[in-house]
């Protein structure tokens, strides 16, 4: 298995780092390049600053931005691959979905590791495996469940929908701790309209530090319609496609004892205008992945 090397990082010359980047959207829809949600990965990360690459993210503005470095010892003596920061513009995640499957796609290109790769994260370690450039992840860890203070009624007037509309509320952690909310129809997905004020209250997690909220709903056989809403900044804001909050809905059916196998089409980004398609499937042994198509658009060389 190719691994990222150890080696002096990236090219400096006259004060000024040289970083190459590529760009790329994740679970996109068909042939529509320009579906899904964007990323931009950083090839080699070493030797960076610490206050850098959250001020990359940041000036990047993307819904997130990650860096490639070698593998620590003991990941690498485990079949790590490379190991993979990722940040959204405010903080870094211990995991994410669709940056792990566009990093791993980057991966796989320079280090010829094949379709399988291996990525060190702060939440463990994650097997990445594709066909073509359709990528499939394995959740980082078990979910770990709880319930939410807040009523169901509390958490439906959160997202601006009426009593009712929200049923078995649970925070879910299968790597990155989320509030997801199964609501009952399609069309209060499309409907729904969080109070930002409301979220800092009742969706912060205490593990992620951040306010974060799954609505969702079956929108027919074996499919789920989907939104991700966020504070960034103070500020309201809308994910087109989120892998792992996909994860945490399949810890969201472990936990409430859906029949296994399950298999899910899950369709979010429609509200953004990044219509957005994620698999989900959670196997007989209980394991929870995700899987999604990711494309290539471009490559640059950023100079700081």
């Amino acid at each position: 298995m190719g691994r990222v090397r150890r080696g002096a990082g990236p090219a400096r010359s006259g004060g000024v780092t040289e970083l190459a980047y590529r760009l790329l959207n994740v679970f996109t829809v068909g042939d529509d390049r320009l579906s899904g949600n964007p990323l931009c990965v950083f090839e080699d990360g070493r030797g960076l600053p610490d206050a850098t690459p959250q001020a990359l993210a940041r000036q990047l503005n993307l819904s997130e931005t990650t860096f490639v470095l070698p593998a620590s010892a003991a990941a690498s003596a485990r079949g790590a691959t490379a190991r993979v920061r990722i940040f959204t513009p405010s903080f870094e995640m211990p995991f994410a979905g669709h940056p792990t499957l566009g990093t791993a796609q980057v991966v796989r290109a320079l280090t010829g590791a094949g379709d399988r790769v291996v990525l060190e994260m702060p939440a463990g370690l994650v097997e990445v495996q594709a066909v073509g450039d359709r990528w499939t992840l394995q959740a980082a860890r078990a979910p770990e469940v709880r319930t939410p203070e807040a009523s169901a009624d509390e958490l439906s007037a959160m997202v601006g929908l009426p009593p009712g509309a929200v049923e078995r509320p649970l925070w879910v952690n299968t790597g990155a701790e989320q509030l997801v909310l199964p609501v009952r129809t399609p069309e209060q997905v499309r409907a729904a309209r969080p109070d930002a004020a409301r979220l800092q209250r009742h969706a912060r997690s205490p593990s992620m530090g951040e306010q974060m909220a799954y609505v969702w709903a079956h929108a027919g056989p074996g499919t789920v319609l989907a939104r991700f809403f966020f504070l960034a900044s103070g500020q309201l804001a809308e994910d087109p496609a989120t892998g792992s909050a996909c994860a945490n809905l399949g810890g969201w059916h472990l936990a409430t004892g859906a029949p296994l196998p399950l298999r899910l089409t899950v369709l979010q980004g429609e509200a953004v205008g990044r219509p957005s398609r994620l698999g989900l499937e959670v196997d007989e042994t209980r394991r929870i992945r995700v899987t999604g198509e990711v494309i290539e658009l471009g490559r640059g060389m950023l100079r700081i």
